[in-house]
């Protein structure tokens, strides 16, 4: 992280927070904790993946709305829905299917098909 922040910065504070709900919360013999330790867990690997993802997955995307012509996604939603890139319809499945596969490169990747 940039200037004025020190460390350890946001992904590093959010990192050590993980970790110790996976080594100490998780481990806990109550299943309740347990089951809001993974819960709170997956949420910070969330915030992590984003914090390592976000900014190239926003050019992307951003990329992907100008190849389209629309400005965001309520506007390519709209396009759509009003069926102005019906003749462009392979390309828009195959940018939407970008990104969906980013979303879910922070959601969950484990969720992503490999070829």
């Amino acid at each position: 992280m940039a200037a004025p922040h020190d460390v350890p910065t946001a992904a590093q504070l959010v990192e050590a927070v993980r970790e110790w709900i996976e080594k100490d919360l998780m481990t806990a013999s109550d299943p309740r904790t347990k089951f809001h330790a993974r819960v709170a867990a997956n949420a910070l690997l969330m915030v992590e993946r984003e914090f390592d993802l976000g900014d190239t997955q926003a050019a992307a995307h951003s990329a992907r709305l100008e190849q389209l012509g629309v400005a965001d996604d309520v506007e390519l939603a709209a396009a759509i829905r009003e069926r102005r890139l019906d003749d462009r319809a392979e390309e828009v499945r195959a940018l939407l299917l970008e990104s969906i596969v980013d979303k879910l490169a922070v959601a969950n990747p484990k969720y992503i098909p490999s070829n």
